[in-house]
């Protein structure tokens, strides 16, 4: 069998392979939109939950969901950043940056369930946060840092040296040389790094049972980080385990399709006026 031959073969498998996965993943997700669409409403989207009675709303989960995330970010982005551009622009290699890398890898792989254990023991027992929406940020936090840091590091390393030699031989200092060439030029994969990390976050559920509990404010929208923090995945995982709603498969429904509408705007949003705004600065090659 000639080159020729099983580079076509090899061309056709990869096809069909991406082919089956795109199939899976169009039937997945329109199953679930066919489902859940109907359901979707004005009402029931900004609506207050019901515990007992049908027609209930997830607003309040859908408020807590983006709100826990807001927290989340706000704190894990400045800081998996500014790990990155050390690890990848200024740190050596000996045991600490050995010992830094192996720390955040071995911490990206552990299993949801067990940071939210260790969140519930920390932050809603020893700290006395109770279960609250700051002790699910904070816990989320765990779960995004890793990851961040590592695909911070990744994309910087991606940028090419005469970048960074051609800056400096034109006067400019190391952190200049990060912050006007070397950063613009690794932000589309940091930010792709970044709405990845945040839609598994918005569909987090592990972590959130256990420091940011099960149950919603009173109030519609409330803003107090000690309040009850129930998201929209932990009301569908509720509702279906515990739920004494009738229409709690209704109800599930909505909020898968919710969910996914509400990730795919996330991305979208975040993503185009960022690759906008790159493309006319230049840092996106054609």
């Amino acid at each position: 069998m000639n080159a020729k031959m099983v580079d076509k073969i090899a061309t056709v498998c990869m096809w069909f392979a991406g082919v089956v996965i795109l199939g899976i993943l169009v039937v997945f997700l329109g199953y679930i939109l066919y489902k859940g669409l109907p359901v979707l409403s004005f009402d029931f989207i900004l609506g207050k939950p019901s515990d007992i009675e049908s027609g209930g709303g997830v607003g309040p989960q859908l408020f807590n969901s983006f709100y826990i995330l807001f927290l989340s970010m706000i704190v894990s982005v400045p800081i998996a950043v500014g790990a990155g551009i050390y690890l990848a622009e200024y740190a050596k290699e000996n045991k600490l940056t050995y010992f830094i890398r192996l720390s955040t890898e071995s911490l990206a792989t552990v299993p949801s369930i067990v940071l939210g254990l260790f969140g519930m023991i920390i932050f809603v027992n020893f700290l006395g946060f109770g279960f609250s929406i700051i002790g699910g940020a904070l816990t989320l936090l765990l779960l995004n840092l890793p990851v961040l840091v590592r695909v911070t590091e990744e994309s910087i390393n991606t940028v090419p040296n005469h970048y960074r030699e051609a800056s400096l031989a034109l006067g400019a200092t190391k952190w200049q040389t990060i912050w006007k060439v070397v950063l613009p030029n690794a932000l589309p994969g940091i930010i792709t790094g970044i709405t990845l990390t945040a839609g598994r976050a918005l569909g987090e559920t592990a972590i959130l049972i256990f420091t940011a509990g099960t149950t919603v404010s009173r109030h519609m929208f409330d803003t107090d980080v000690f309040a009850a923090g129930e998201t929209l995945a932990v009301h569908m995982w509720y509702l279906m385990s515990t739920g004494l709603v009738p229409d709690r498969d209704i109800i599930a429904d909505g909020i898968g399709a919710l969910l996914i509408i509400t990730i795919l705007l996330f991305n979208l949003v975040f993503t185009i006026p960022m690759r906008i705004m790159q493309k006319r600065a230049g840092a996106i090659r054609h």
